[in-house]
């Protein structure tokens, strides 16, 4: 699926556009995003920025409306709902260090590149927790770097091996 995505979005966009809307998407992020320019054979260093520019996109927003708008939907959409409570409860059972450790939790787990570790559900657990955007944002751009070297660093090693 994910190649599929990635050919259509390579189709209709420029490779630096391509990566950039891949690293906005949820799931998908800067772990995407970077492995799918390294593969275009774009310069590691912009496709670093790129991805990092394009998965924190959706954070402030994140952030500063996800209360209004999970509550607004949960009171007007029984599918809300459960949705909600199933994707809280999901990111709740990842998020035993960011409520132990508050922001220096949520960069260490946003940091980490593995799936559902990256800024949207980090984003979630921020709200959750109730740590302050002014915390969360910059806990939330630290792991983001953080990952995005460790990207460049795991998909230019699987680039060379292959």
């Amino acid at each position: 699926m994910n190649n599929t995505l990635f050919q259509w979005i390579n189709q209709y966009f420029s490779e630096e556009m391509a990566v950039f809307l891949v690293s906005t998407l949820p799931v998908v992020e800067l772990r995407g995003a970077i492995p799918l320019a390294i593969g275009l054979d774009m310069n590691p260093w912009k496709a670093y920025w790129l991805a990092v520019l394009g998965n924190m996109l959706p954070v402030v927003p994140l952030l500063l409306f996800l209360v209004p708008v999970r509550k607004y939907l949960r009171e007007h959409s029984e599918i809300m709902d459960k949705f909600f409570s199933w994707l809280e409860k999901r990111a709740l059972d990842k998020g035993d260090k960011v409520e132990r450790y508050g922001a220096i939790g949520l960069m260490l787990f946003t940091a980490i590149p593995l799936p559902t570790t990256g800024a949207w559900t980090a984003s979630l657990l921020a709200v959750l927790f109730r740590i302050k955007f002014r915390y969360a944002f910059p806990a939330i751009l630290m792991g983001v770097l953080l990952a995005g070297i460790i990207m460049i660093i795991l998909s230019l090693t699987g680039k060379a091996i292959l």
